[in-house]
């Protein structure tokens, strides 16, 4: 491991093997930092957390910290990072809360570009970008290959669906189904992720079959019930439309519409 003189390590952190970490970086006794990591300098690595493998964490990151949540009391609640992740500079990843899972987590290839925050109990899945500025309060939840673009502000306990997209300064205060695009403030639905889904790989028959489900949502002038039923059973014959289907199922803050 490269570890500079300047650098706070704690004894009892884990470190794993090839791990660089910068000039006047500071790292916490409850940490563990997986292999191949490397870690910029004036980073502060906090709290019970654990980073995976091969991780770029730039400089001026503050990972693991306490919440920003006045019911905590001080619970060894956890930050938890997987694989493969560009963390650059100015972010701030704040542990969980007991009043939740008690972790906050991202998943593996995640690209997340300077000053976001991810606070208390959210829970982000992979190859997902964040752009400058993405906020996220507490109990979020985002799904795979989302994009956030730069200043979007995320309200608490919103769900965020897989391959959506948001433009730049979009305000969440409501779910994001999977497979949209939103802007605005509040956010409004715009279309389809469909540049999105075929660089993903996504057939044209599969990308059809989206883009009526996105009609039957926001353009047929249905109720949402109805328009829940309805593509509940279409994803019935066309697979690919059950993690719309699911996620309009599941229990939420109600879509954006």
């Amino acid at each position: 491991m490269s570890i500079h003189p300047t650098a706070i390590v704690h004894p009892a952190a884990g470190i794993g093997r090839d791990v660089e970490i910068g000039p006047y970086s500071v790292v916490g006794e409850h940490v563990e930092i997986g292999d191949r990591t490397r870690i910029g300098p004036h980073v502060v690595l906090a709290g019970h957390t654990r980073i995976g493998c091969d991780n770029r964490i730039y400089q001026f990151c503050s990972i693991g910290e306490a919440p920003q949540d006045k019911k905590y009391s001080g619970e060894p609640t956890r930050l938890e990072i997987g694989d493969r992740n560009s963390i650059r500079e100015f972010c701030t990843f704040n542990c969980g809360t007991a009043q939740d899972v008690g972790v906050t987590r991202l998943g593996d290839d995640n690209w997340i570009m300077a000053y976001v925050h991810l606070a208390h109990d959210c829970q982000v899945g992979n190859q997902t970008i964040f752009a400058n500025n993405t906020q996220l309060a507490g109990h979020v939840q985002v799904g795979d290959w989302a994009i956030l673009g730069g200043f979007t502000v995320v309200h608490q306990f919103v769900r965020i669906g897989a391959h959506s997209f948001t433009a730049m300064g979009t305000i969440l205060l409501q779910d994001l189904p999977p497979f949209v695009t939103a802007a605005g403030n509040p956010a409004e639905p715009r279309s389809i992720n469909a540049e999105g889904l075929k660089r993903r790989g996504f057939d044209a028959k599969s990308i059809a079959a989206v883009k009526r489900a996105f009609k039957t949502l926001y353009k047929n002038g249905m109720k949402l019930e109805e328009a829940r039923a309805a593509i509940s059973a279409e994803a019935v014959v066309t697979p690919g439309l059950a993690l719309l289907a699911g996620f309009l199922d599941a229990p939420g803050r109600g879509i954006i519409r």
